[in-house]
């Protein structure tokens, strides 16, 4: 019997390699290293997908029943192979997860019925697809870079119906002025993108959004950060000062201090305002991301 009471094979090799005896001698950042990688929680830096799901998952358990009818109502979410959970019978990925959020937070202040849309860098498309899949919209644009454009164009004719990609409209930056100056907008959008131009452009982007449009949609990083741990700066130390250099935004903070990016929101609302005709009718936090902010400004006609 005194043999039944020994470690497995794996912990064997658990204490030889990772919490061997002289791991106890020293707690110097053992909170973050093999130690207690092995004893409490999985290593960070190799199972990214395993956080993600657990991410994803978790934000699900949260959703509301109008946000899965929103998910449910955007078919051929998976196209592409995303990172998925599966809750109650529907899959879910993060992107998808936040497009219904999104939605949520903008039809509180603004129908979206037979409106026209804007859309400042798309990504791959999934809010233009989820919005069109949910809301009777007259039109549907997308200004991006040429590359960007072209794979937002090819996913949203895949996943939309003929009908749906009818409403479409596809603008290169380049084209924007001879496009886009006389048209009219109910809402523009912008996720994340703004904080990656140039001050200038983002400045010239609220001055479009200002003569087209009248209401306003954003969800951005309220400042920069310098921390290494999260990403190990695998791109390289000059896209990090690149990203530095970008944006609106570009005072450096703790993102992961709720104290601090609650104090960066009244400089996120006033850089992102189009005009003084502008005023934000409801932000708040931009779930899931600790130091997103998001609002949706609408315009008062009246105002010069």
């Amino acid at each position: 019997m005194a043999g039944t009471f020994r470690a497995s094979r794996q912990w064997e090799r658990i204490s030889e390699n990772w919490v061997t005896e002289d791991g106890a001698d020293n707690l110097t950042d053992f909170k973050s290293d093999s130690r207690n990688y092995h004893l409490a929680l999985w290593d960070p830096r190799r199972n990214g997908i395993r956080y993600l799901r657990a991410l994803v998952y978790e934000l699900a358990t949260r959703l509301g029943p109008e946000d899965w009818q929103k998910i449910r109502n955007t078919k051929n979410r998976e196209v592409g192979n995303p990172v998925e959970v599966r809750l109650d019978g529907t899959s879910v990925c993060l992107d998808y997860l936040q497009a219904a959020l999104e939605l949520g937070f903008i039809e509180k202040e603004l129908d979206l019925r037979g409106g026209r849309v804007l859309e400042i860098g798309a990504g791959y498309g999934r809010l233009a697809h989820a919005m069109l899949s949910n809301y009777d919209l007259d039109s549907y644009c997308v200004i991006d870079l040429k590359n960007t454009l072209s794979l937002s164009r090819s996913y949203l004719r895949e996943v939309l119906s003929e009908k749906q990609f009818a409403k479409m409209r596809f603008v290169q930056v380049d084209d924007v002025t001879a496009s886009l100056d006389t048209a009219q907008f109910d809402l523009c959008v912008n996720i994340h993108s703004m904080t990656e131009m140039i001050p200038e452009t983002v400045e010239e982007y609220l001055r479009l959004i200002d003569r087209t449009c009248t209401a306003f949609f954003v969800k951005n990083p309220v400042g920069k950060y310098i921390d290494p741990s999260l990403d190990g700066y695998y791109k390289g130390d000059e896209a990090v000062q690149e990203a530095l250099a970008s944006g609106p935004l570009r005072q450096q903070l703790d993102i992961h201090d709720s104290e601090a990016v609650q104090a960066a929101a009244p400089d996120f609302l006033d850089a992102y305002r189009p005009g003084t005709a502008w005023s934000p009718a409801a932000h708040g936090r931009g779930v899931p991301w600790s130091y997103f902010w998001q609002a949706l400004y609408t315009k008062d006609s009246t105002r010069p």
